[in-house]
């Protein structure tokens, strides 16, 4: 204590303080610090090897209200599609059951982002579409994915469909097959494009999946 410490310990000080101002400002480190002991708690439970993140999660850019529409309806619907549940609003664990019971009191659950209408002036902060289009799409979507039907929707659905510029078609494959079917950056061709530009990417048919 008090003394001059040696020029090879102040030599591996320096080295390590820099190695941590580096690990400081680097996001990617701080990612893998953060996920490395949940992949291995989530590993020991489900009694598995492997990665965990890349393995079971993925991470996606949802560039317009097509892409956040679809992406909403395939998660809420899931429960529907695997047969754990018959409707929609008797899925556990699912957003749509918390809207539809808060709906009955008529209201929108304060832990949800709300539904606030079509985008218009001074639009306040939430979803921009009407709540009952967003559970009547996710109710027939669902009456198709149970049904087993291909090709063409009822017409019920058009309205909302043509208001953000998506095909019938496009629309019950991607709202059934939502992860299967897109890639990192999902929203329509102006999206991508736009998107493309302001992060100096190139456009890859792989990695983008056009709703139009």
């Amino acid at each position: 204590l008090g003394g001059t410490l040696p020029a090879y310990v102040i030599a591996l000080a320096e080295a390590a303080a820099e190695t941590y101002r580096e690990r400081l400002m680097d996001l990617s480190w701080f990612m893998k610090e953060l996920n490395e002991p949940i992949a291995r708690r989530a590993n020991l439970e489900d009694e598995c090897t492997g990665h965990f993140w890349e393995g079971r999660f993925k991470s996606q850019a949802l560039l317009d209200e097509a892409a956040l529409i679809a992406c909403m309806a395939y998660v809420d619907l899931n429960p529907v599609r695997s047969g754990i549940s018959d409707t929609p609003e008797g899925s556990d664990f699912t957003s749509i059951k918390k809207r539809v019971a808060a709906v009955k009191e008529n209201r929108q659950p304060k832990v949800l982002y709300p539904f606030v209408g079509n985008p218009r002036q001074d639009m306040p902060e939430g979803l921009p579409f009407q709540l009952v289009d967003y559970l009547e799409l996710v109710d027939l979507t669902g009456r198709i994915v149970r049904e087993s039907k291909k090709g063409s929707i009822d017409t019920s659905l058009l309205p909302i469909l043509q208001r953000l510029k998506i095909s019938s078609e496009n629309w019950l494959c991607i709202a059934t097959e939502f992860e299967a079917r897109t890639g990192r950056v999902v929203g329509q061709e102006l999206s991508i494009d736009q998107y493309c530009e302001s992060h100096h990417r190139r456009r890859n048919r792989k990695s983008a999946q056009l709703l139009i």
